[in-house]
């Protein structure tokens, strides 16, 4: 009998990603961007049949992706190795060359929509304001365009248009935590929340006929709900919520004259569907835990793109059965049920505010006794149960994995959220703090058996935690994490900026506060050694926040290992690059299994 040895940890590395989706409106087909090939290009399914084929070969992300009514062609959105400055280009269905709808260098295109008759083009774009953005329409036929939108001292997007094509909705986003949503109509700018002093969001909003618009809101309310605006009457009324979970999603189904809701509960995704006739609703069961997004087809039919902690981002289809899979993403030679699963804990922080975290714990047999911290990125983001390659082959390699969703994070309704802004490094800080103690008092960790990893914020949060807490730390990996927050502050993108005072603080008010929250004020403590990871072009934090870091460490004498991806921005659009990564990650945790904390 054959025997075959067992799995490799590299085999982890071997799975592939699904950035977004489309479905034709005769069904017939789907369209995916992937990285089967290595690099993400579009592809594309005949169903019922689900053999992949290649639309494109431009080896770049997709950021959306649309049919047009008839289904002739498609749209999408294309950056350069992770810039996130996307072109708008349309190729045939059965696939081809790019071409070129709106294209301004180092600007950034986004939220395209198409009108019924495939005729115009609307989209919102940096390329005439890089701060607040401008929403327009182009005429695909004259090359005509006009500005629809144009925000004030907020970025502004533009995300539907009434059916008739006569009013359109756009977003004004202020931070994280205050949104409003307004409908464009004739010579008026009517707000669809009622005045308020009190910040508050919408992040989502639909017409389902002229006159009336669904939205997701907070509005005095710590959580989302679905709420209506009738525009004839300009009254804004609640309408269906659940309890303590987090609208995201809101998709229109105009063959059933009813809505389908996405929320977020703390770690994990639900789907529900609200009859706007009979205002009656439901929830859906799905086959994953985590819900990235959510197609409704011409015909009313849903279809999700989905993932679980032990099962990769895959295409699911609503039949009268159930949900069917149309891709069959996996670990390759990894049975799911070799796969780690997160315990959901709860733990209590230095003022008693109870954090919900990830627990992933490996089979006793491998069990290396050395625990690995993540704070997430964000940071008003969370760890979901969802799945992760890193979190996978780590595990799968010994390794325990502890997740915090600290303050600051989404799927804890809005004054949770709130709690970090302005304050980036002491409450979330302690936190984490407050979780590596409730680790250790429970016997999951030993002190001297600890390592540190974090990416974006939560690289930040590693590089700030070793700087101030290093001595629960053997060794410390920061992804594209800010080491200074007065040079992050005046180099974000500039539609970022003006939420940054709020989102982060402001330079000369709050310039005691950032300083002390400031990673790069405590090389000195930084002893520990270090990994550091970086993409060059990454737009969000630029490659000087690294720059920075490493030099001041080699200054000191310091052991550090800075690795910077020439063709990458603010995460890995090519899997070559996320191979090397994630095998420098893990060499560089074993290399320091054996060492004690000094």
């Amino acid at each position: 009998m054959l025997t075959f040895p067992k799995p490799d940890v590299e085999q982890f590395f071997q799975t592939y990603g699904i950035q977004t989706f489309a479905v034709s409106p005769d069904e017939k087909q789907v369209i995916l961007s992937t990285n089967l090939n290595g690099h993400y290009n579009v592809w594309a399914m005949d169903l019922p049949n689900t053999f992949p084929y290649p639309l494109t070969f431009h080896n770049q992300s997709s950021h959306a992706l649309l049919y047009d009514q008839n289904g002739e062609f498609i749209l999408t959105v294309v950056d350069e190795d992770g810039d996130e400055n996307g072109q708008i280009y349309a190729i045939p269905k059965e696939g081809g060359e790019l071409k070129t709808i709106r294209m301004a260098e180092g600007a950034k295109h986004l939220a395209p929509l198409l009108s019924d008759d495939g005729k115009r083009l609307y989209y919102t774009s940096t390329k005439e304001d890089p701060t607040c953005m401008k929403g327009y329409v182009y005429d695909l036929e004259t090359g005509q365009e006009e500005t629809l939108v144009h925000g004030e001292k907020a970025m502004t997007v533009l995300i539907d248009k009434s059916p008739e094509e006569k009013q359109f909705l756009y977003l004004k986003m202020f931070a994280n935590t205050y949104s409003l949503a307004y409908v464009k109509s004739g010579e008026e700018d009517l707000l669809l929340t009622p005045e308020t002093d009190q910040q508050h969001t919408v992040s989502e909003a639909v017409f389902v006929s002229e006159k009336e618009v669904y939205l997701l809101t907070n509005y005095e309310s710590d959580f989302s709900y679905l709420a209506k605006f009738d525009i004839e009457t300009k009254t804004f009324e609640r309408v269906f919520e659940v309890e303590k979970e987090e609208l995201t999603q809101l998709k229109y189904n105009k063959a059933t004259h009813s809505l389908y809701l996405v929320s977020e509960k703390g770690v994990q995704s639900f789907l529900y569907s609200y009859d706007l006739g009979t205002k009656s609703s439901k929830r859906i069961e799905t086959p994953v835990t985590i819900i990235d997004e959510l197609v409704v087809a011409r015909s009313g039919r849903l279809y999700i793109r989905g993932n679980s902690a032990s099962v990769p981002m895959n295409l699911y289809k609503q039949t009268e059965k159930g949900w069917e899979s149309l891709t069959n993403f996996g670990v390759p030679g990894v049975k799911e049920e070799e796969l780690a699963t997160p315990e959901v804990v709860t733990y209590p922080s230095y003022d008693g505010l109870p954090i919900e975290a990830l627990l992933y714990r490996p089979k006793q047999d491998v069990d290396n006794g050395h625990v690995i911290l993540w704070p997430h990125g964000g940071p008003q983001a969370s760890e979901q149960a969802k799945f992760r390659s890193l979190f996978s082959f780590l595990v799968y390699s010994g390794y325990t994995l502890f997740a915090p969703n600290f303050r600051g994070s989404t799927g804890y309704g809005l004054q949770f959220m709130k709690q970090v802004e302005g304050d980036w490094g002491h409450g979330p800080r302690l936190d984490n703090v407050a979780g590596l103690d409730w680790l250790i008092d429970q016997g999951y960790a030993s002190r001297d058996k600890i390592f540190l990893m974090g990416g974006s914020y939560g690289g930040y949060m590693a590089l700030l935690l070793h700087g101030r807490n290093g001595d629960y730390f053997k060794a410390v990996v920061d992804i594209f994490g800010p080491s200074d927050l007065f040079s992050f502050i005046n180099s974000v993108p500039e539609h970022w900026k003006p939420a940054m005072a709020q989102f982060v603080g402001d330079p000369v008010e709050d310039k005691e506060k950032l300083t002390e929250d400031s990673p790069i004020q405590y090389i000195d403590s930084m002893t520990k050694p270090m990994l550091v990871i970086q993409g060059a072009k990454d737009p969000r934090v630029v490659q000087a926040e690294s720059d920075q870091l490493v030099e001041a460490l080699k200054e000191k004498g310091r052991d550090v290992e800075y690795i910077v991806l020439e063709d990458e921005g603010h995460g890995f659009s090519k899997k070559a690059n996320e191979i090397l990564v994630y095998q420098k990650v893990l060499q560089f945790f074993e290399q320091h299994v054996g060492v004690l904390t000094r």
